[in-house]
């Protein structure tokens, strides 16, 4: 599943998170225990920092990270793209739920070719979605291209268990009990067995900072969480 490459790639992820759409947060929930919730808030914190304006959030799923930039100081709309209407319409739903309708867009489109001008936005997000996506360049490219000079580019992201002590329980509990949750709550084995296999085929955390300078920003940094198997990674993008 995850040496699957270009069109066969995008097939198999539109079907995967249109299965899952209805059980994605409760699973989410109850795999990281709740955590997602607090690594998403430092993803939105390291966003957000100092600035203020329009945000994005691409492939923006259900809407966490979208509804977390909605609520920050100084951001005035949010704006959240994904190319599944399935799963922009569970986002729409808790957008209305907060009360947050009149703070957030949601766009259906590709985050390999956003519908935007370049320089648009304030920040731009992606959430747990860069390792989903056909052509990773073109969508960190594309982020850079529409966030403005003085901007932020911040991604959170699974990324491959460092060796040590922990290594073992940790790849235990993703690549055996994981998959067995995924089975019983969501009644999709194969989805969460995708799940693990794409972490372990990412980028290391060192690799996605190189790539994020390589295309143009600068004082790339990052920091781990989760026992080391996720990442908040960001960037600026240079005054002109």
């Amino acid at each position: 599943m995850v040496e699957l490459r270009g069109e066969a790639k995008r097939r198999y992820v539109a079907d995967m998170f249109t299965r899952i759409a209805r059980r994605y947060d409760a699973m989410n929930t109850l795999m990281t225990g709740g955590l997602h919730h607090r690594w998403r808030q430092r993803a939105v914190q390291a966003a957000t920092r100092g600035l203020a304006g329009r945000a994005l959030d691409v492939a923006t799923g259900t809407g966490d990270l979208a509804l977390g930039l909605a609520r920050r100081p100084g951001i005035d709309h949010t704006v959240g793209v994904d190319f599944l209407p399935q799963m922009l319409g569970r986002c729409r739903a808790k957008v209305r739920a907060r009360g947050l309708a009149d703070k957030t867009t949601l766009v259906l489109a590709d985050a390999q070719a956003l519908p935007f001008r370049d320089h648009t936005f304030a920040c731009v997000t992606a959430g747990f979605s860069l390792r989903n996506m056909v052509d990773l360049r073109q969508a960190l490219a594309e982020m850079v291209r529409v966030v403005r000079p003085g901007g932020r580019v911040a991604t959170l992201e699974l990324i491959p268990s460092p060796p040590g002590v922990a290594s073992a329980p940790v790849r235990f509990y993703f690549h055996r009990l994981v998959p067995l949750l995924g089975q019983l709550v969501v009644g999709d084995r194969s989805a969460y067995t995708y799940l693990p296999q794409s972490a372990d085929h990412f980028l290391e955390a060192d690799h996605l900072a190189r790539l994020l300078r390589e295309l143009g920003l600068a004082d790339v940094g990052y920091m781990r969480m989760g026992l080391g198997t996720v990442a908040v990674h960001w960037g600026n993008k240079p005054e002109v």
